[in-house]
């Protein structure tokens, strides 16, 4: 088993999931749930349609209204039939070609944070990745999406930072403080923007999120808002450890950056194998909404269960030298994206992102490499870098 606060653990995991994965589903007694290790296991959980996302406000409720009100109304906390119109709405807005009206820009983007980054490492001698390249990118790429003003734009990633620290165990009190003022300050500034929305409509998915209409349906305030927010923490927060998480496995691989410079016809393979090899999220929760076996494990109704996304994308059984990174790894089933009806809509728009940062890497500073070692964030379930400082030959 494993403690989640441990150091070493938090270092790299991946062994202590190997140990696990013997049985399908363990008892974890630290996070006091029943977690899926395998692949087979953590797939059919996502799958299951007796253990869905049903959420249960953080209390006390008075201290926690803002948290509590983004994900009352969020698709990702909701199970049909909520969960099908909201999907069914959201996608619609995001079907109007958001994506592919962004790509150019993402890539011109990258290519600008890049070429900054170049000449911190000229000037210099070495820069710290994160703040020039990962973390700006899927903040600068939401707040367009969004139609957030680029004046604002620094306001969201605080905001998302200390958001998703609600998502870990044993969160001390003043950073779930923190959570509940950065989720109140992000809800007045949407219905601020979404508001301003409705007298004048621009080209971004805030504008299509209020207009978006099936047989007189439309998406609440609260749903608009919630839909905001998710969109910013899972985008920004996947995309900055994706980013970091594969630069940094890139670098401690030479042979597979190589061939990546060689090849780069190869870079939307690598992507998915950089989501795989270190998966920016390490658990994802659901709750069973009936008496439901599983591989031989009873999970009453009403229980947590979790898939230990981390440990699925290592099992040997369904991925050839699963602990070795292949920048051709075809075919790369990995759950990172999630599964069934809570698959990412935000996926192609991620996946873009860092394809759009890895080009910019290999054709203007095709000699990177580390600087000085890495410094890892301590959290567990969302798994990232705290520094990523590199250099050139």
């Amino acid at each position: 088993m494993f403690d989640p606060a441990d150091p070493a653990f938090i270092a790299d995991p991946y062994p202590a999931f190997d140990r696990m994965r013997e049985h399908p589903l363990v008892w974890h007694e630290g996070l006091g749930l029943t977690v899926a290790v395998s692949h087979e296991a953590c797939s059919a959980l996502l799958r299951n349609r007796a253990l869905g996302r049903i959420w249960t406000d953080a209390s006390p409720l008075a201290r926690f209204e803002a948290f509590n009100l983004l994900h009352r109304n969020s698709l990702l906390e909701s199970e049909p039939p909520r969960h099908t119109r909201l999907r069914r709405l959201i996608a619609g807005a995001f079907g109007r070609g958001h994506t592919e009206r962004l790509r150019p820009w993402v890539q011109d983007l990258a290519s600008s944070m890049v070429t900054r980054l170049a000449e911190e490492i000229a000037s210099a001698g070495s820069a710290d990745l994160l703040p020039v390249l990962a973390q700006p990118l899927p903040v600068e790429v939401i707040g367009e999406l969004l139609g957030v003003p680029a004046a604002d734009r620094a306001l969201l990633a605080p905001w998302s930072n200390a958001i998703v620290k609600m998502y870990e165990y044993g969160l001390p009190d003043d950073q779930a403080a923190a959570a509940e003022r950065a989720a109140a300050e992000f809800v007045a500034y949407m219905r601020s923007l979404a508001a301003s929305r409705l007298g004048a409509p621009g080209e971004d998915l805030i504008t299509d999120l209020v207009a978006v209409s099936e047989d007189g349906d439309r998406l609440t305030e609260d749903e608009l808002i919630a839909t905001a927010v998710l969109l910013l923490m899972a985008g920004h927060e996947a995309t900055v450890n994706v980013i970091g998480n594969g630069v940094q496995a890139l670098m401690r691989n030479r042979s597979q950056w190589d061939r990546l410079r060689a090849d780069p016809s190869l870079i939307d393979i690598a992507v998915e194998e950089l989501i795989r090899f270190d998966a920016p999220l390490q658990l994802f929760e659901r709750t069973a909404t009936e008496d439901v076996t599983l591989f031989g494990v009873d999970i009453p109704e009403g229980s947590k269960v979790a898939a230990l996304l981390g440990s699925a994308a290592r099992d040997p059984l369904v991925f050839d030298a699963p602990d070795v990174l292949d920048v051709g790894r075809t075919p790369n089933p990995h759950l990172g994206f999630g599964a069934g009806i809570h698959y990412c809509v935000g996926a192609p728009l991620a996946r873009g992102e860092v394809a759009a940062a890895l080009r910019a890497l290999l054709e203007q500073l095709p000699d990177l490499e580390l600087a000085a070692e890495p410094q890892r964030r301590p959290e567990f379930v969302i798994r990232g870098l705290r520094t990523l400082p590199v250099t050139t030959r």
